[in-house]
């Protein structure tokens, strides 16, 4: 755990020497916003879900895609001496799903600022959100560190991450629906469903990625 934590904190400190990287994203979300607000101004709930949840998509490739795909081949040797596989790839997961949930936290507030509040039980939904950013984070971030073993390729992250995580997306939008409606209740089946499916793609990061590394 120690090595985990030292490994984010790594990034972490990257993040704020590199301050262009982060600020490039919020530039990005917020210019996706101002044009949805310039076209729809204040949609329908169910368009103001699918929207948001779209919106999250894209800003969450642009936001893990540089968790491995900056990483030079020397740096890369670098921690192949220092780190075990497994910590390097669950410090990155981690890595990535906190600075998602920052980001859907960012594009939340500017959603509702720009394109009003539909949401009947926001503690809910901002639950689901937090829950949505990771489990997106976690999806990209796996692929993200196959697609840097091919030539630093980030169109084969797009490529694979789409089929996979649509019907995630979908599913996201199904439950966070709910929150829109003070008659429907939140299935917790879903809830479970979501966290299984989290805790797969993590099981699925430490056994894959150790030959990854190797190579």
């Amino acid at each position: 755990m120690g090595k985990i934590f030292s490994l984010i904190k790594k990034d972490f400190l990257l993040e704020l020497r590199q301050q262009y990287s982060f600020y490039g994203l919020l530039l990005y979300g917020a210019s996706t916003l101002f044009l949805l607000f310039m076209a729809l101004e204040s949609p329908e709930a169910n368009v103001w879900n699918g929207l948001f949840w779209i919106t999250q998509l894209f800003i969450c490739i642009n936001a893990v895609a540089k968790a491995f795909l900056q990483e030079s081949k020397g740096r890369m040797l670098y921690y192949y001496t220092l780190n075990h596989p497994t910590s390097f790839i669950l410090a990155k997961l981690l890595y990535n799903g906190i600075l998602m949930m920052v980001m859907s936290a960012i594009s939340l507030f500017f959603f509702l600022l720009l394109m009003g509040n539909p949401i009947d039980k926001m503690g809910a939904f901002i639950g689901m959100v937090f829950l949505g950013g990771f489990s997106l984070s976690l999806v990209f971030g796996f692929l993200a560190a196959i697609a840097a073993r091919a030539q630093q390729n980030a169109a084969v992250m797009a490529i694979l991450g789409f089929p996979v995580i649509i019907p995630q997306v979908i599913l996201l939008m199904r439950l966070s629906s709910t929150a829109f409606s003070p008659l429907l209740n939140i299935p917790t089946p879903t809830i479970l469903l979501l966290l299984a499916l989290d805790a797969l793609v993590i099981l699925l990061a430490v056994i894959l990625f150790p030959f990854l590394w190797k190579d």
